[in-house]
């Protein structure tokens, strides 16, 4: 799919791949809605790149559904959507506290599965009664993963179970959105530089890039976003999880 023009949304857009990602599509000539819970991030991401900003809480349908809304009044119905947004709090099942929280788990679940499936229905609806574009594509839907589905480790059983619900969600929707001409890829990314890992003292952030077998460095956004442009160019690709990883392979801690 050519990205002149056509609307785009990327969840999680204020920050990290998210934003990388909107700069990417917009600079490929895409409209970008920029959706994000840092509604004031989301705002200047998308005055970078030409975009608009829109708050949106993914876990839940109302905020969704105004979000997706908004971003039509404002580009058109999206025919790309990118989730990115997501949590990933450490804790293990059974800690020195005792249990893990009933809440925390269900919180994760909720922001990075349902909220990704969220977004895909709302989009996938809209976007299946557009006009096809050459080839009979009406839309690509990406949404993120992580090798942590494959190899979870220690005190991730809920970012883990989380991330393995998206790559569980990949095929079958690809299969059923396959007669609107709708794609469905996602990313595993391995260890990327986002904000949450940029805080970490340098000798950690060496020694977990150090960790990749090559590059034995950390990912770059840029990178994650290269890989959606990918996706999006390719109309073969349609089903699948792309790792990206440097061919790492997470250790139980």
């Amino acid at each position: 799919m050519k990205l002149d023009t056509i609307p785009a949304i990327v969840t999680g857009g204020a920050s990290g791949l998210g934003a990388a990602t909107a700069r990417a599509l917009a600079a490929a000539g895409a409209r970008v809605a920029v959706l994000d819970m840092n509604a004031d991030a989301a705002r200047a991401v998308a005055a970078d790149i030409g975009g608009a900003a829109f708050a949106c809480d993914v876990a839940d349908a109302a905020s969704a559904e105004t979000a997706v809304a908004a971003a039509r009044a404002a580009h058109g119905p999206a025919r790309i959507l990118v989730n990115c947004a997501g949590v990933a709090p450490a804790a293990k099942i059974v800690g020195r506290n005792g249990p893990m929280a009933l809440e925390a788990f269900a919180r994760v679940i909720q922001v990075n599965l349902i909220g990704s499936f969220n977004l895909m229905r709302l989009v996938a609806a809209e976007a299946s009664a557009l006009e096809p574009l050459d080839g009979g594509e009406r839309g690509v839907i990406v949404s993120t993963a992580s090798v942590a589905a494959y190899e979870g480790q220690i005190g991730q059983a809920a970012y883990a179970a989380s991330k393995a619900g998206i790559v569980g969600l990949t095929l079958p929707a690809a299969r059923e959105l396959a007669a609107s001409g709708i794609r469905v890829c996602a990313i595993a990314p391995g260890i990327f530089e986002t904000p949450m890992l940029r805080g970490l003292p340098q000798e950690v952030q060496d020694s977990l890039g150090a960790a990749v077998p090559f590059p034995s460095r950390l990912g770059k956004p840029d990178e994650y976003a290269r890989l959606v442009l990918a996706i999006i160019d390719n109309p073969m690709l349609n089903g699948e999880v792309i790792r990206l990883d440097g061919a790492l392979r997470m250790q139980p801690r």
